[in-house]
């Protein structure tokens, strides 16, 4: 390492405050020289493995030449203008493609730049929406255990309570009405039975659909969509799916609303949205939400704007993004790594701790009946030259699409060994 590479990081570490990690006690972050397809090579000069395509963003790899030649023609163009009374080609072309490839009339797109805030608007959206009816006291959510959101203010109050994060915000965050998800006749009726009850002041129900991610990557059906679908259509509230995971083909679907059948009122976009490029999101709303904003009051518009909104960099990589979702065999790359995750990750049935091994689309999961020591466990992956960010009770895989074979069996014998060597070593711990 040159003594110039080794300055940028001495330099800045007093001062950069690093994502969910006590600042005392963290071990030094890995420090990256460069990306390219499913690897990132740090400056030691150690190549890893990327297995969870930067928080489930990057799935046409890192530095896709077509995704980086649209960003580099657009920043010769205009790297940004304000979208307030303006307008530029990339964000209209890519409104008109999100809303032709979203089921039904989901046709409204607001942007954004991170999923959190998507979901903020998406739930202003949705009180504004009885407001503007001259619907008074719907102010509250229902959301789901195991759920998660985002991080700002209003999406910790929809995330499940016991979330470790969020704890601390307690009594800080709008209560919000956090319960199980009708996975069957017993949860649907309660829930059925809370919005009976309590209808009149909910404005809307709030799901990840098929998985929920960051809660512990935990898998539901179909099933459970229609029946929220239902019950949001009998007592008339709305219902948000949070596709800012699931989107983009990591299922094996473009989006679950697409192969449920299930179509939300509003629909929330993020992370693979630019192929991992930039940051962009987007709130998008069906007919039935954006006309009852459609006024000649003033005062019915929806009043929010990000400075970032629309920026046409990130909606230029999003169009290249897209570009490739058409021109490649995506899916059948997705279901191969359902097929090498199911198969590489199944050996870890029988480690000491282990609940469950399920695959989902590129999605493998490892899960524990306790938290795992993600700092340590992250540490031998690195090791074994795979990076991988273990978070509660899961180790997970969420590789980008265009992962071959063999780097595929590489992530799932890097998970298979360093759990097993982790396992004896808890074991002996546990002797007395």
């Amino acid at each position: 390492m040159s003594k110039h590479k080794e300055d940028w990081l001495a330099l800045g570490a007093p001062h950069v405050w690093r994502p969910y990690c006590q600042m005392k006690t963290a071990p030094a972050p890995l420090a990256v020289a460069r990306t390219e397809g499913v690897r990132i090579v740090l400056e030691d000069g150690r190549e890893l493995i990327d297995g969870i395509a930067s928080w489930w963003t990057s799935c046409h790899g890192y530095n896709h030449p077509h995704i980086r030649e649209a960003v580099r023609r657009q920043l010769d163009i205009a790297p940004h203008v304000m979208f307030g009374g303006l307008a530029h080609e990339p964000a209209y072309r890519l409104a008109a493609r999100l809303a032709a490839l979203l089921p039904g009339d989901l046709d409204h797109v607001f942007f954004a730049e991170s999923g959190s805030v998507s979901v903020e608007i998406a739930m202003k959206m949705a009180l504004q929406y009885w407001i503007n009816r001259g619907v008074s006291g719907r102010t509250r959510f229902v959301s789901f255990l195991g759920g998660y959101h985002g991080d700002t203010l209003a999406t910790m109050s929809v995330c499940d309570p016991e979330e470790g994060m969020h704890a601390l915000f307690a009594g800080v965050t709008p209560d919000q009405h956090v319960v199980p998800l009708p996975r069957d006749e017993a949860t649907e009726d309660a829930l059925d039975a809370l919005l009976a009850r309590s209808g009149g002041e909910i404005a809307a129900m709030l799901v990840e659909p098929s998985i929920q991610g960051a809660g512990g990557m935990i898998f539901h059906d179909f099933e459970v969509l229609r029946r929220l679908r239902r019950l949001a259509d009998r007592h008339d509230v709305l219902l948000i799916f949070d596709e800012i995971f699931t989107g983009f083909g990591r299922t094996g679907a473009m989006f679950v609303s697409q192969a449920s059948g299930v179509v939300p009122d509003i629909i929330t976009l993020s992370k693979a949205l630019t192929g991992g490029t930039l940051p962009l999101s987007a709130a998008v709303a069906s007919k039935r939400v954006f006309e009852a904003f459609w006024s000649d009051d003033p005062g019915a518009a929806l009043m929010h704007g990000p400075t970032y909104m629309g920026n046409p960099l990130a909606c230029a990589a999003a169009g290249a993004s897209l570009d490739l979702f058409e021109t490649t065999d995506w899916a059948g790359a997705v279901a191969r790594i359902e097929r090498g995750l199911a198969e590489g990750l199944a050996p870890c049935r029988s480690l000491p701790g282990v609940v469950d091994v399920r695959c989902r689309g590129a999605v493998g999961v490892v899960a524990f009946d306790r938290n795992v020591e993600a700092g340590p466990l992250a540490a031998r992956f690195a090791e074994a030259g795979v990076f991988v960010r273990p978070m509660g009770k899961v180790v997970y895989l969420t590789p980008a699409f265009v992962i071959d074979d063999d780097d595929l069996a590489r992530l799932t014998g890097a998970v298979r060994s360093v759990l097993s060597a982790q396992q004896q070593v808890q074991v002996r711990r546990d002797r007395p």
